[in-house]
């Protein structure tokens, strides 16, 4: 059963927190600043309101998981550090003594009440809205990028990931206990997954029964990171059941397994959009939601900032069509043609190749035609045969027995003419100039909230990653700006 949040229950203690928690901390000023109580009115049908137990309130809940994101730990240690930490207890509404809750609480949480919740954009939108409201977003700008995030089953680096955190741990008994080597057992030194996995469990096991040594918070740490690791390596074998994620590529060359975040960003780096897919889809195709999404979370935009996989056709048509510049260089191979929609393929910019509807990369490009003004040029991708052969969506893209598969666009079509002109302007090189802050943005997001890999299973748990740590770095920019 659900019952309304309340304020800070009443305790002899509370005033602990005056003279523990300083001014300038960063929850108190997150709880200064936020009133999370849309949390409660998006939830609350989610709860009984009427019979039960009293159910923890899903703002506290909420909280919980943020804090899990900022500082970028595991359930077990959020909850472990609320228990000690009053900057938590007081960002949580808790008084001094009061009780934690069980990590397996958060689980249940994500899954029950965050399910099905429109979480993403609802985060995005309460920070922008927030950012409005303080007169923080003055620029009518987006820069719009793409960054990769690794999926968690990746199954070409289960080992991999088992022994860098294992090598982690280790350096982390190391800082406190430079003699401790001779304790730890023997390292394995082969490939062999299952013998990773017994490895790993002798080494948790030994520091998990020398009270003095496990019960060091930074060393706590890293052994709960190592044993969720181990856990979900034995539950499934190998880190390779999620569905959802896809191969993507990132150059020519250098593929990847997981998924991409689509965002938009403007100039005072605050994310006001964002678009979860996974590894193979383009940038360009996510553009209009992109758009949309920042509009719909009160941005007023003249101008959209992006890479040549923004300058489809498509994107030209619909951002002259709504005012909208678009800064991104041309190239060729964006234009798709007049080709019906299905029959498309999608240009990947990163690898500088067209990928087929099957997800499949192109394996050589060739220009055909003669030179000059008003010749029709070609660029015409070949794909790998053998792979179109056994293809399930062959059917009206293959033709059997055809020694090749080639898909071909035009060079400079006339739709581009305005296009080309702007790009020589004033205009286009100073907002131009704006790009790089959307990298660094992507640098933070995958170096201090862990958004380098996925933290669970699936499409769904990706856009709840994303909405928290997407969250995270929207208050933190607000918060520096105000």
């Amino acid at each position: 059963m659900l019952v309304q949040q309340q304020t800070l229950s009443l305790s002899p203690y509370t005033d602990l927190y005056d003279l523990i928690v300083p001014k300038d901390n960063i929850l108190r000023r997150l709880n200064e600043l936020i009133d999370f109580s849309f949390i409660y009115n998006e939830l609350s049908e989610k709860y009984c309101h009427d019979n039960g137990r009293n159910a923890e309130s899903p703002i506290k809940m909420f909280k919980y998981l943020l804090l899990k994101c900022i500082y970028n730990v595991s359930d077990v240690d959020v909850v472990e550090r609320s228990r000690m930490d009053m900057s938590f207890k007081y960002f949580l509404d808790m008084t001094p003594e009061a009780d934690v809750i069980n990590p397996s609480s958060l689980t249940k949480f994500r899954k029950l009440r965050l399910k099905d919740t429109d979480l993403l954009n609802l985060l995005i939108g309460k920070t922008v809205s927030i950012a409005l409201e303080k007169g923080i977003i003055k620029s009518k700008s987006i820069i719009v990028d793409a960054t990769h995030t690794k999926s968690r089953s990746n199954p070409l680096s289960a080992i991999e990931v088992l022994k860098e955190r294992a090598k982690l741990l280790r350096k982390t008994v190391y800082t406190q206990d430079e003699d401790y080597k001779d304790k730890f057992p023997q390292k394995n030194e082969d490939n062999n997954l299952e013998n990773e996995l017994n490895y790993c469990l002798d080494l948790t096991k030994t520091l998990l029964e020398d009270g003095s040594i496990s019960l060091i918070p930074s060393i706590r740490e890293k052994i709960n990171l190592l044993t969720e690791t181990i856990e979900d390596t034995q539950d499934h074998y190998t880190l390779s059941r999620d569905k959802d994620a896809r191969i993507g590529h990132k150059s020519e060359d250098s593929s990847f397994f997981g998924y991409k975040t689509h965002l938009a960003l403007t100039e005072e780096r605050l994310i006001t959009a964002a678009v979860v897919t996974s590894g193979e889809k383009g940038d360009g195709p996510q553009l209009p939601e992109l758009i949309e999404q920042s509009q719909k979370n009160g941005m007023e935009i003249d101008t959209v900032i992006g890479d040549g996989a923004y300058s489809g056709k498509e994107n030209l048509k619909n951002a002259k069509k709504n005012n909208i510049n678009v800064v991104a260089k041309l190239n060729p191979s964006v234009s798709k043609g007049t080709r019906k929609k299905e029959d498309e393929f999608e240009f990947n910019k990163d690898a500088g190749m067209f990928v087929c509807p099957a997800g499949h990369l192109a394996i050589k490009r060739a220009k055909q035609g003669k030179k000059g003004v008003g010749k029709n040029q070609t660029y015409t991708y070949y794909f790998d045969i053998t792979k179109c052969k056994t293809c399930s969506k062959k059917e009206g893209c293959y033709k059997e027995g055809a020694k090749c598969k080639t898909y071909s666009i035009k060079i400079n079509d006339s739709t581009h003419k305005e296009q080309i002109e702007f790009e020589n302007s004033e205009y286009f090189k100073e907002k131009s100039a704006h790009r790089y802050k959307v990298e660094a943005k992507n640098g933070e997001l995958k170096n201090r909230h862990g958004f380098g890999r996925a933290s669970s299973y699936g499409l769904d748990s990706m856009e709840m990653q994303a909405a928290m740590a997407i969250f995270t770095v929207n208050i933190k920019r607000i918060l520096k700006l105000v």
